[in-house]
């Protein structure tokens, strides 16, 4: 049964992989953006998620505003046992205003159900909360955020998890790992182990669901995302 549902979900994974196409940019803004970050985002001493979130809208601390539709805060339950830490938003999370909406975060989901890990339950969120880009004719291609960037931004999801508290700390990639332990990260060489840090009793590193869709090769790309769902299936100990 368990091999069929992992066929199930790899053969989705083609799907996605083929399928996904990107959207067309809404914004009149062309060029990169300065890495100049006037200092972390000043975040509102308060328990009150919606007072947060309501605050971050508004986020000027670093120039990745200028260039997203919308500020792009965490959701999900506020006693999620489980946060799930990415980069930043993307292309679809950017005009709708939710995280992981697009083909990641669709097979985010199929990860954690065959995982046994119930994505309803879990608090996701990004370490950076604009979408940042550059634009290639109608199209608009994601920029990985820098130092500066992800450190004006850092107050943001630390805001989350001092209100959440959560058990498990899952960082999805490069970005959300440097961000939570505040130096470069090897995921290929770190991931699947868990550790202590100040955020979670359990944290875990792992590659963000992205980088399985950039993969060309089918059966390496099958194989990848197997040892994704084998490192979430940690979550549901």
């Amino acid at each position: 049964m368990k091999n069929s549902l992992v066929e199930l979900s790899v053969n989705a994974l083609d799907r996605i992989s083929r399928k996904r196409k990107p959207s067309p940019h809404r914004s009149s803004v062309r060029g990169k953006m300065s890495a100049k970050v006037a200092g972390a985002a000043k975040v509102p001493a308060t328990s009150d998620w919606d007072v947060l979130r309501g605050a971050a809208r508004t986020c000027k601390a670093c120039p990745l505003y200028k260039n997203a539709t919308q500020t792009v805060f965490g959701e999900g339950p506020l006693k999620a046992r489980i946060v799930l830490l990415g980069e930043q938003p993307g292309d679809a999370e950017d005009l709708e205003g939710r995280p992981f909406v697009g083909p990641a975060g669709r097979l985010l989901e199929r990860a954690l159900a065959e995982a046994g890990v119930d994505r309803a339950r879990c608090y996701v969120t990004n370490a950076v909360k604009h979408f940042k880009w550059k634009p290639r004719g109608k199209r608009r291609l994601h920029e990985k955020p820098n130092n500066a960037e992800i450190a004006a931004c850092r107050p943001w999801w630390q805001a989350e998890l001092k209100l959440i508290r959560p058990q498990f700390l899952v960082c999805l990639g490069g970005t959300a790992a440097r961000a939570v332990f505040e130096r470069e990260v090897k995921v290929m060489s770190e991931r699947g182990s868990i550790v202590k840090t100040a955020w979670a009793e359990r944290t875990l590193v792992t590659i963000h669901p992205s980088s399985l869709l950039r993969i060309p090769d089918s059966e390496a790309r099958h194989r990848e995302f197997a040892r994704f769902v084998g490192e979430l299936t940690l979550l549901a100990k």
